[in-house]
């Protein structure tokens, strides 16, 4: 069962298009919320993954984060996308970032 948290959270996490990212932070912020972990944990059991693109919500450092089949799986989906990464972080990243 989804609640209505998460639900939020998956409808936040939709409206980032291709070759772009939000942050953890970013979503919370929307959410009125500083339940940065809650998001993470949300994000985590995604059922509706790819359609709700959880891989491209990132740290607020830039730093890809963690994914739940890996972070180098979560790397490959970015850069599939055009996202450029170098040392799991990503590059331009105010340029691509969805606030």
């Amino acid at each position: 069962m989804v609640t209505k948290f998460q639900k939020r959270v998956y409808e936040l996490s939709k409206k980032v298009p291709k070759g772009r990212v939000t942050t953890y932070k970013a979503i919370c912020k929307k959410m009125r919320t500083k339940a940065y972990r809650a998001v993470g944990t949300a994000l985590n059991k995604n059922p509706f993954a790819p359609r709700v693109p959880c891989h491209r919500v990132v740290n607020s450092n830039g730093f890809v984060g963690q994914f739940t089949k890996g972070t180098n799986t979560k790397i490959k989906l970015l850069k599939k996308e055009g996202i450029k990464i170098k040392n799991n972080k990503i590059e331009d990243f105010d340029k691509i970032l969805v606030k």
